[in-house]
């Protein structure tokens, strides 16, 4: 199953690759525990997020870099079995820039865990990439 969510942002490509790859920025908007993030094939990096009484231990592995095109990250859970795929496209329009992700790989997650459904899914991309990452980026 992959889940692609579009939207339009009022900034540069520069500006939204800053975002999408700076772990100060990151912080922002994304996730606020972090460690560490670089754009670099091979980077991990791993932090826990709670949800009610549940732990989610994200793992992330970069696969892909095309500085201010393409990021992609292999995304898995440490308490959970399955692992996913996320992909960051970056394309200017006339507004500023145009950023598409899909996710692939939903149905590899136990599908008895809620925050593992499609429509919990896509409201949290939804939620990151259509309402914070807009906000950090008009400021």
């Amino acid at each position: 199953m992959t889940i692609e969510v579009t939207t339009q942002l009022p900034a540069t490509k520069e500006a939204v690759w800053q975002a999408l790859t700076d772990s100060a920025q990151m912080r922002q908007w994304y996730f606020d525990n972090i460690p560490d993030f670089k754009p670099e094939v091979g980077f991990t990096t791993e932090f826990p997020v709670q949800s009610e009484e549940r732990t989610f231990t994200h793992q992330w592995r970069v696969t892909k870099v095309v500085p201010q095109q393409e990021l992609r990250y292999r995304w898995s859970y440490r308490e959970y079995p399955g692992e996913s795929e996320v992909v960051f496209r970056l394309m200017p329009d006339d507004n500023g820039t145009r950023l598409v992700l899909r996710f692939a790989g939903l149905n590899t997650f136990p599908s008895d865990i809620p925050e593992f459904t499609e429509e919990a899914c896509r409201g949290g991309w939804e939620y990151f990439l259509q309402g914070q990452l807009p906000a950090y980026l008009v400021g």
